[in-house]
């Protein structure tokens, strides 16, 4: 791994740690604070080695191999060894709306998972664009970032979640008269607490999408099927959005499946579509293809 993404991912691990410590001294004080900073180390291991099975939990999916999905495997197979890559596990995800993500901590131990219904709208060269995609994203090495980024930015939302029902009911303090405090440090830890989600998100940069799209169409050798599937993806994505799932991964699916949720916006890191497809149509000429 290259020193920048290691600084990136150390400097998520930071901000966490520094939020849950900061949560710790308002609630409780320093002692609180301590027992925070022990319980961040402890999640941050926990990240780093396991991110990428909690995201998988979070949706059910399901490791499968070449005799339960035998055509998704074979395409991930041949382009995993045009790609240059290990060959990935393979995941399918229980869910009308379509869409695909990849994650793991490194090539060596990376997930490619689809939606059963991306596998039931697409056909195989738009299929192939979109795993393209993935082992790029796999090759370039972002699914680390991507996936502890998911994983830290749901843990906040969760502390926010939590903050605003403990300022509901009272705070954490037995004495009465510090129950005001403790009102306002909930209060304060609800705001901030999506802030700090903002700058884990931020960390996460928009034109990985487009470097992903550009492996993705020289991967597969199908700029025009990937753009389409992108198409289709959107069309579906506009008027039937995902309802269960984590806002936070928002940016480790081809295409932000949580459409109308406000609180997305919030982790928003995907351009346009229509702007990807442009830029797929100019790659398309360049490798002498034409719509």
């Amino acid at each position: 791994m290259g020193l920048v993404m290691w600084l990136r991912t150390g400097l998520l691990m930071a901000i966490l740690t520094g939020l849950l410590m900061g949560i710790g001294y308002l609630f409780g004080g320093p002692n609180v604070a301590f027992m925070m900073f022990l319980f961040a180390m402890f999640f941050n291991f926990l990240t780093y080695w396991y991110s990428d099975r909690i995201v998988l939990r979070w949706y059910n999916a399901r490791v499968v191999d070449e005799y339960e999905a035998p055509e998704l495997y074979a395409i991930v197979r041949k382009l995993t060894e045009r790609a240059g890559l290990p060959m990935p596990k393979v995941a399918i995800i229980p869910t009308d709306t379509p869409n695909a993500f990849a994650t793991g901590r490194n090539p060596k131990h990376a997930v490619v998972a689809v939606t059963t219904g991306l596998l039931r709208i697409l056909n195989r060269d738009e299929l192939e664009g979109v795993i393209g995609h993935e082992l790029t994203h796999i090759k370039n090495r972002d699914i680390l970032i991507g996936t502890v980024a998911a994983a830290m930015a749901g843990a906040i939302m969760q502390l926010a979640y939590w903050a605003r029902w403990i300022a509901i009911f009272g705070g954490f303090s037995r004495d009465r008269d510090n129950r005001g405090g403790d009102v306002i440090a909930a209060i304060l830890v609800a705001i901030l607490a999506p802030i700090a989600a903002m700058l884990i998100q931020a960390a996460i940069s928009r034109s990985r999408e487009f470097l992903a799209d550009e492996g993705g169409a020289k991967i597969s050798g199908k700029p025009h099927a990937l753009a389409s599937a992108l198409m289709k993806i959107e069309d579906v994505v506009r008027y039937r959005p995902m309802k269960n799932g984590n806002p936070a991964t928002a940016h480790m699916f081809i295409v932000n499946p949580f459409r109308g949720m406000s609180i997305v916006n919030l982790f928003s890191t995907h351009p346009p579509t229509e702007t990807r497809i442009e830029r797929l149509r100019k790659i398309a000429e360049e490798m002498g293809i034409y719509f």
